[in-house]
């Protein structure tokens, strides 16, 4: 094993990369403001970079996975929250502030449900996987659907029992996918990627996000862009992000 040279720090938004500075990170309450390079480097007496999690995710699947060989990327993070990261022309996108590709915040039901961040109807507040048990949960207390799930349900249990025909999971997890989809064809329209790559926790279920997203994608997508995109899934697994800090040492050093 080689000498280490570097650390690469992975962590959600928003933050500060070029300060080194975790600004106020939606899903770390209290972390505000906090020196996280200066701490590693302090920690390690090596330099240390950092940049926003799902940007390392799109920078590791484009060079080491799903995205690898193409022009330009898309990649989305369906987990705790939704995040993203872009490759255009093989550059990694980061923003005017550096934190460009937060994809979870894409309007997607206008005035909808309240989201972390502040504002309604953002893709996050219905597909993350925090938010696809919540609506679960609220259509149990409900009662107005059949269903096996009991509160607290998870993403997974309603994936699931989805899978297994019950009705209320089944009708969570249609209006996940579909919104999910509109948002992959919206981003699809204004990119035209060759190819978009969907990860995180919610996507080991596997063909059940993934293809009703390829097929809303097929339908909503505007010609050429929907005959030239490619919907995969991640191929670098729960390792993406660890793999992208590995790839922003290496590229800084």
């Amino acid at each position: 094993m080689g000498r280490v040279e570097a650390v690469g720090i992975s962590c959600g938004g928003p933050l500060d990369a070029a300060a080194g500075v975790l600004v106020n990170p939606l899903h770390l309450p209290g972390w505000i403001d906090i020196p996280i390079v200066q701490l590693a480097t302090e920690a390690y007496g090596l330099p240390a970079y950092l940049e926003n999690d799902a940007t390392l995710a799109a920078l590791a699947e484009y060079r080491h996975g799903a995205a690898r060989g193409s022009r330009s990327s898309i990649y989305l993070t369906i987990s705790t929250g939704i995040g993203g990261g872009a490759v255009f022309d093989g550059r990694l996108h980061r923003g005017a502030a550096g934190n460009g590709g937060e994809f979870g915040h894409i309007t997607v039901v206008r005035g909808g449900r309240e989201c972390l961040c502040g504002r309604r109807g953002c893709l996050e507040a219905y597909a993350s996987g925090t938010f696809i048990g919540r609506r679960a949960d609220e259509r149990i207390a409900v009662g107005d659907l059949e269903t096996r799930l009991v509160a607290p349900a998870t993403a997974e249990q309603v994936a699931r029992a989805a899978a297994d025909g019950d009705p209320l999971a089944q009708a969570i997890w249609t209006e996940t996918v579909e919104l999910l989809g509109q948002a992959v064809t919206d981003l699809v329209n204004i990119v035209e990627p060759d190819v978009v790559v969907l990860g995180g926790g919610v996507t080991r279920s596997g063909a059940q996000v993934l293809d009703p997203v390829r097929r809303i994608v097929a339908d909503g997508a505007m010609e050429p862009a929907a005959r030239a995109v490619r919907v995969e899934l991640a191929a670098l697994g729960d390792a993406v992000c660890v793999v992208g800090a590995g790839v922003l040492a290496l590229d800084a050093g």
